[in-house]
């Protein structure tokens, strides 16, 4: 049966239950409801949008879950519905929601659909056609011919199963194939010219083209984990040697057709490559990279109108944008990977005939991470051992969507491709990865081989698991959410968040312990068997799938790729200097150069306290940084440095420069990072997304991967790992819009220091000079540039790199003035030109312009004063202290590197050009607004007008201001502190919920004050594992503990509300007189949630109407930023010493408003944001408020994330004048806890007070 409850005027809860709840049950679920009301009726009236009957969504997953911690037994499902508004046309996602036009009834879950039989294949053309598996005609003969060798018909499963096993997507046959080139087959498929790279330079390569991720070597490491991870347990630092892994994928397809999750589960897809690489390894940091149409936001963007807006297949650019980049922020907040690196392309060009545009979009997924290197290599499976499927359950989803994805998309209906796009659950996906992260940290790592679930669901990824033995799958003991699925949907389905391995069965009680504490579902689903056969079978023997391993990964024809060469010439970008204001401001006004406020102000970017460089940068925190690095561990010395590159638009006038390009503009990007052995260091991901099979396109891919392959090579690096999507053309009836052939390079390598990586900021001294380093030796060209593509022009001659030696050597140059520490600073020159450069570089000040001189240019031959400031060649500009000028002048000689001085800081506020003769003033000021406006018209579509207009008016009016006493020590010396390995005695306890994220840093940062930490999960705590007796202070993490569902924080509440144990064991802690406990972010909100602030604590008899609340964000959306507090007078035991201090730390929330009643003075506010005005206010908290305490101050819950700050080189902004500290004056909060439990744990007397709370 089906219960209802209304919240407000438009919100309906229904409750699948096997029973009539009783009142108290109602009553649970109101409270769980926010106070919604029950209702009586068996229906409601009305038009509702809600999710479709046939799938569980993840929130209602999560949901059950909760109303399981809350004692209710025999619910199935919980969803929420939404009532359409009379008279309004519905807006909804049609891949996940449906309309219900004449209400909901009792029958709202119920689908009449049966299970399918297995079905036996006669006509497997008419099947493929009918299906959408995109089999070629070899490959229907192919099976033809298997199905007469095995004397019987194939099944359903089988021939689906191969085309997903088998599609160009899974399989890369083109990639494979053979090129005949103008009549000429080519020597080498294009995989072998990629694998060249590191057969010549193998450098530190320990893995590459055989895993789900490269692997390079990488340094011994402190690993900081839990000593036993089935149970609560202390932490522990232990010395690790690793490997570091490197990995892009591209979820297309999936994003064009549902951006949201498309994006999400690429971005999902990918995490789970670096998972599953060798016997388990972990990810530590993500990239994105999003490419579409025009979106069209405002008419004074010309260049837009060279096309016309085409009747858009499923959405238009500016949803996909904002859609996408809300699916992959969202995975990424919510699973716990921060996003340190992208980039963004909006491009459309018509001429020659040809339509170019992203129409079909790409979406880039990229991370680095790292392994134990003991666990490196894949272990090979033997017979008897044990097939195990971790995470969520099977769906009708996701069908076919590794073949969908190898096809142009429009070319089938739009049942089929909305079917093969998947949904999104991170929350499931950081569960399994937690028992990974477990499994990987351990001294005996019981997996032997492990494959992460994508394309083709489990039929790729257990075919891949026993594909040296063969195994055996039981049909029944895969995990099924929806009951009408068939066998061929139940192995096929590309259901997301699961990851398989192999395991010997006496680790199986071990592993599922550790599951089960981590509430991760776990499944043993088969077994290797040593006969090299494919089996599914069911309890009633019926066998899907029975084939031996050659037969499912086939035999078909190697692919023959035909071409001719089509030269094209593109017309030339045609100006007149004295526009040069106009071109200046046009420029910064593309997508591609504006600023990416919209985009990094949404995502997580200091999750997991690693994180020592992210976009965003300066005192007032503007993205200008194309460089991400992450320590490998909190004593901030090695870590990996990553980048991305692309030039298409370079492709398209030449497709050999244009992969030159690509690879010159990471390697630019990367070469402010302190790299281990310099260029040598890097390995490169190159993903190649072309429309390949029309006319010319397959010969312009050729060259673009030899020249990269030759680049490469010439360069002394490699390229290990990589994908390919060489569909990408998007059909409209008869007509096509072919996406640019681009090719995009992600760069990583491990550093040295993580804190010496040199900053794009301007410094404002007047004794220092800019010089332009030259990277590519060729002359200045426009072709293929930003300049170009405001002009609707793409050019004929385009910048290259015209002798590899001399980037190799000015590269060198460079990265030994980086680690000299011989730069004030550096960015490179690449989008928008050295103007753009020149600008950026001063955007993030208040203060302070630019006077360069064009004589250096002049005097090599090149006045052309459009050219000198908007040509894309690859090069970087420096800031050099006048002190420094002589050995940085002699480090660029001495390498024959070709460099020119430029100028230097000025006073006034402008860009002061010297050219022939003549001055030219750019405002800065003025020019940083028009920069930032297409951000601002973009996040109107995702803030709201309003939080939007705020933010573009004050951006630049909220520079983050230090406050730090004099007298501050920054060592660790000082406090009695260092990286220790042993224990003190004083205890404290993290303690988490599924979903929670930010666990690590936290035990870190008690841990470095002094602390032995334990780790607790919630699982401990509700089954009495874990009793609390033993340790003085307890911290609630960060994160999105059952992913906000039901509000921040409520479903964690609820385990410690309705679970008795758990509840005894909190109100235990609270009564003893010794105990401090502090609440960060999701802690926080569990802490309100709780009243643990209020007198009675979670007890408490305060009435509602007084009760501190935690709201969302005014903005409705989650923010991310490093933001300036205050902290004022105050008695809290941590915050107390700080009085007085004006400091910058992390906020990443999505509902972090303190709504509090009443008078501010009844509230024991300890840290205020240093504006009340939105985005330095992030979630618009009366009074600015960060923080609260209780009464005594004991008890601190608190929104921003002070572990992620405790370490200068994880602060967005750090005062110059304080660069040697070790250590913020955030450290001394714990340091305070610490001593605090040392002066009070003796004092063992009972609390008068607390006695009164419980």
């Amino acid at each position: 049966m089906v219960q209802f409850f209304k919240q407000g005027s438009s919100t309906i809860f229904a409750v699948e239950t096997n029973h009539r709840l009783s009142d108290e049950e109602k009553a649970k679920l109101s409270w769980a409801f926010s106070d919604a009301k029950p209702l009586n009726a068996t229906s409601v009236k009305g038009a509702f949008i809600g999710p479709r009957r046939e799938m569980i969504t993840p929130w209602s997953t999560n949901a059950v879950e909760i109303a399981q911690n809350m004692g209710l037994s025999g619910i199935t499902r919980i969803e929420t519905f939404t009532r359409v508004p009379a008279g309004t046309e519905p807006v909804f996602d049609r891949m996940l929601f449906r309309l219900y036009p004449d209400g909901l009834n009792s029958r709202v879950f119920t689908v009449d659909r049966r299970p399918e039989e297995i079905v036996k294949i006669a006509d497997i053309h008419t099947y493929n056609r009918t299906e959408g598996l995109a089999l070629s005609p070899d490959e229907e003969a192919y099976l033809d011919g298997l199905a007469k060798k095995l004397g019987r018909p194939l099944t359903d499963s089988e021939v689906f199963g191969f085309s997903q096993v088998n599609s160009e997507h899974c399989r890369h046959k083109i990639f494979n194939g053979t090129f005949i080139i103008d009549g000429e087959e080519k020597p080498q498929s294009l995989f072998k010219l990629i694998k060249r790279t590191s057969q010549v330079n193998p450098n530190s390569l320990v893995s590459a083209y055989k895993d789900n991720v490269a692997f390079v070597e990488g340094p011994k490491v402190d690993q900081f984990a839990p000593v036993n991870p089935d149970r609560p347990d202390y932490f522990k630092v232990k010395e690790l040697d690793t490997v570091i892994s490197l990995k892009a994928e591209t979820h297309n397809f999936p994003t064009t057709v549902e951006p949201f999750n498309g994006a999400a589960t690429g971005t999902g897809g990918e995490i789970r490559d670096r998972l599953g690489g060798g016997r388990a390894s972990l990810p530590i940091a993500g990239t994105a990279v999003y490419m579409t149409s025009y979106p069209r936001l405002s008419e004074a963007h010309k260049w837009e109108l060279m096309m016309n807006p085409r009747v858009w297949l499923y959405q238009t650019p500016a949803e996909i944008l904002i859609k996408a980049s809300n699916g992959a922020s969202d995975f990424g907040n919510k699973f716990g990977q921060p996003l340190i690196c992208g980039s963004l392309l909006t491009f459309e060009h018509d001429e020659n005939g040809r339509m170019y545009a992203y129409d079909k979009v790409i979406m880039l997924a990229g991370g680095v991470g790292f392994a134990a290197k003991k666990d490196a290599i894949k272990g090979t499976p033997e017979p008897g051992q044990k097939v195990v499927v971790m995470g969520g359950d099977n769906y009708r989803i996701g069908m076919g969507g590794g073949a969908v994805s190898s096809v142009e998309t429009g070319q089938y209906a739009n049942a089929i491709e909305l079917n093969a796009v998947q949904r999104a659950n991170p929350e499931m996906q950081k569960r399994v990865a937690n028992v990974i992260r477990a499994l990987a940290e351990s001294d005996d790592n019981p997996v032997v081989s492990i494959h992460d679930h994508g394309a083709g669901g489990h039929l790729n990824a257990l075919s891949e698991l026993v594909e040296e033995t063969g195994g055996h799958i039981d049909l029944d003991a895969l995990p099924v959410g929806d009951k009408t699925l068939s066998a061929k949907e139940i192995v096929g389905n590309e259901s997301q968040e699961r990851m398989g391995f192999v395991v010997d069965a006496e680790h199986i009680p071990y592993v599922e312990r550790v599951a089960q504490r981590e509430r991760a579902p776990l499944y043993v689903v088969g077994e290797t068997t040593g006969d090299n056969r494919f089996v599914f079978e069911d309890a009633k023997g019926r066998k899907p799938i029975d084939l031996e391993m050659s037969d499912m990964f086939g035999n078909s024809p190697k692919t023959v790729m035909r071409d001719n060469t089509v030269e094209i010439s593109y017309r030339d970008a045609e100006y007149d200097e004295k526009n040069l204001n106009d071109y200046v401001r046009n420029v910064l006004s593309l997508e591609a150069v504006a600023c990416k406020d919209w985009l990094t102000n949404k995502v997580d970017r200091s999750v997991t306290g690693r994180v020592a460089r992210q976009q965003c940068q300066g005192e007032i925190q503007l993205p200008l940084s194309d460089c991400g690095v992450v320590a490998l561990d909190y004593t901030g010395r090695t870590g990996i440095a990553t980048s991305i590159g692309h030039a298409p638009q370079v492709a398209l006038a030449d497709a050999a420069k244009g992969s030159v390009m690509a690879v010159a503009e990471a390697l630019t990007n990367i070469a402010g990072a302190p790299l281990k052995e310099g260029l040598k260091s890097v390995s490169l991901s190159a993903n190649w997304m072309w429309p390949c099979k029309n006319a010319g396109e397959d010969a312009a891919l050729y060259r673009a991967v030899e020249a990269c392959s030759d680049f490469a090579v010439a360069l002394g690096i490699n390229i290990p790992t990589g994908k390919d999507s060489l569909s990408m053309t998007q059909k409209y009836g008869e007509n096509k819009v072919f996406a640019p052939g681009t090719v995009i390079i992600s760069a990583a390598g491990e550093t040295t220091d993580v804190r010496r990586t040199v900053s794009p900021v301007l410094r404002n001294r007047k004794n220092s000079q800019l010089y332009y380093v030259d990277f590519s030796a060729c002359p200045l060209s426009l072709g293929g540039s930003a300049f170009a593509q405001t002009l609707n022009a793409i050019g004929s001659d385009a910048p290259t790199v015209a002798d590899a030696d001399h980037f190799k050597r000015a590269f060198g140059a460079i990265q030994s003035l980086v680690r000299n520490r011989r730069l004030l600073a550096m960015h490179d020159v690449s989008a928008g030109g050295l103007v753009t450069t020149l600008l950026e570089m001063t955007f993030a000040n208040t203060t302070g312009g630019v006077a360069i001189s064009t004589e250096g240019f002049a005097a090599d031959g090149e006045t052309d004063l459009i050219k000198i400031l908007f040509s894309e060649n690859p090069a970087v500009v420096l800031q050099v202290d006048d002190a420094k000028r002589p050995v940085v002048e002699k480090t660029l000689a001495d390498a024959g590197v070709k460099f020119y001085a430029l100028g230097r800081p000025q006073s006034e506020r402008v860009l002061l050009v010297e050219h022939q003769g003549t001055e030219r003033l750019l405002g800065i000021d003025h020019l940083r607004d028009a920069w930032f406006e297409p951000s601002y018209l973009l996040d109107r579509l995702q803030s709201g007008a309003e939080c939007a207009a705020m933010r573009f008016e004050n951006y630049k009016k909220q520079p983050i201001r230090y406050a730090i006493p004099a007298a501050f020590n920054g060592t660790l010396a000082a406090r009695g502190l260092d990286y220790r390995h042993d224990t003190t005695g004083v205890r404290a306890a993290i303690i988490r919920e599924k979903g929670v994220n930010g666990d690590r840093e936290m035990a870190y940062s008690l841990y470095l004050a002094g602390f032995d930490v334990k780790d607790v999960h919630m699982t401990d705590l509700m089954s009495g594992r874990e009793t609390l007796d033993d340790v003085n202070m307890i911290v609630f993490c960060g994160g999105f503990s059952n992913s906000d569902v039901l509000g921040s924080a409520k479903g964690w509440a609820s385990g410690f509300r309705w679970n008795e144990t758990a509840k005894e064991t909190l109100r235990r802690f609270y009564r003893r007189p010794d105990t401090l406990s502090l609440g960060i972010c999701n802690g926080c909100q569990l802490m309100v949630e709780l009243g643990l602030l209020n007198e009675g604590g979670i007890d408490s008899d305060t009435a509602p109407a007084k009760r501190v609340r935690m709201e969302h964000n005014i903005s409705h959306k989650f923010e991310s930023q490093f933001v300036g507090l205050t902290i004022p007078a105050n008695n809290s035991v941590m915050l107390g010493s700080l009085t007085g201090m004006k400091l910058g730390i992390w906020v990443a929330h999505g509902e972090g408003r303190f709504m509090l009643p009443g008078s501010l003075k009844d509230h024991n506010i300890v840290a205020r944001y240093n504006y009340a005005a939105y985005p330095a206010n992030p979630n618009g908290s009366r009074g600015a408020a960060a923080a609260l305490a209780s009464a005594d101050g004991r008890h601190l819950a608190m929104m921003p994330h002070l572990e992620r700050a405790i370490f200068p080189w994880q602060c967005g902004f750090y005062p110059d004048s304080r660069l040697r500290d070790e250590i913020t004056p955030w450290i001394d909060a714990f340091v305070n806890a610490r001593r605090w439990v040392e002066e009070h744990s003796a004092k063992n007397k009972p609390s008068i007070w607390l006695d009164a709370w419980f």
